[in-house]
């Protein structure tokens, strides 16, 4: 975390999450970015709530971190996409967090992921900020906060024109590109999961979608995809049932046919034994 100094030293309380602007006022980019981030966020959730029982965690959604505080307070902000924080608490001072403020939380996302729009440079900038006269001169790049600032262990780049994402690890302080695995994936050792790219229907839309697998290599679902599932086996439980039902009724009707075959050879034996007896041969001697 990087605070930018004061032209004079004074005694000063620094800003926390409800004295910070929580959007810098700039549109969504693109119709995909917001079913993207939910996919994300409802498909991980059980897997954090079992590695968090304790609820001690949280996942932020095009929202604001800052890193340094600066005037005007936005240029001291990164805002993700998506990003998970691991062992933080739900409520900070008993409030829903309005954005991520470094220097009151202490701890930094474990994953941050951005969902490029343009032509992915914003995201892959790596330029420094610089300062003149102890004023800033030129804007700290994405990627160099997320490597030198915040110094987020995961970083994702997301590009949904080309099919891939791009996955950074930070190693002894500085971002190593990642090779995916033999499924095409990023594993996150630490979450269990892997992040790879997905091509099918979400919310109506046909898309290569990035989403998250165990560490198996099983996707993991949303819960409208879970409860789809539910209610396919379910279906197949019953299907089955019911042909196990229409098997017991026939086996029944075979026995049923069965008995009556009998019954009627017992009755034409008798008939037989009958007609024996009436010409004076006892049946029981032939």
């Amino acid at each position: 975390m990087i605070i930018a100094k004061s032209p004079k030293p004074t005694n000063i309380t620094l800003p926390d999450h409800t004295q910070l602007p929580e959007s810098d006022g700039t549109f969504v980019k693109n119709f995909q970015e917001h079913p993207q981030s939910v996919l994300l966020t409802d498909s991980i959730r059980p897997v954090l709530q079992q590695l968090h029982p304790d609820g001690q965690y949280r996942i932020g959604q095009d929202c604001g971190i800052y890193w340094r505080l600066t005037e005007p307070p936005e240029k001291g902000a990164e805002a993700p996409d998506w990003f998970y924080v691991p062992q933080i608490p739900p409520l900070l001072d008993g409030e829903m967090r309005r954005s991520y403020v470094l220097w009151k939380e202490y701890v930094a996302p474990l994953i941050v992921l951005e969902f490029v729009s343009g032509d992915g440079l914003k995201e892959r900038d790596k330029t420094p900020p610089s300062f003149d006269n102890q004023e800033e001169k030129q804007k700290a790049g994405k990627f160099w906060v997320y490597e030198q600032a915040i110094r987020v262990p995961f970083y994702g780049i997301y590009e949904v024109q080309k099919a891939s994402v791009e996955m950074y690890q930070l190693v002894e302080g500085r971002y190593e590109l990642l090779s995916s695995n033999e499924r095409g994936h990023y594993p996150i050792p630490s979450m269990g999961v892997e992040l790879g790219i997905w091509e099918g229907e979400y919310d109506e839309v046909t898309l290569p979608w990035l989403r998250w697998w165990d560490n198996q290599g099983n996707l993991l679902l949303t819960g409208d995809e879970r409860s789809q599932l539910l209610t396919s086996q379910l279906e197949q439980e019953r299907q089955r049932a019911e042909q196990e039902q229409q098997r017991a009724e026939q086996e029944q009707q075979r026995a049923e046919q069965e008995q009556q075959r009998a019954e009627q050879e017992r009755q034409r034996a008798e008939r037989l034994a009958e007609r024996l007896r009436q010409m004076g041969i006892d049946p029981n001697e032939l």
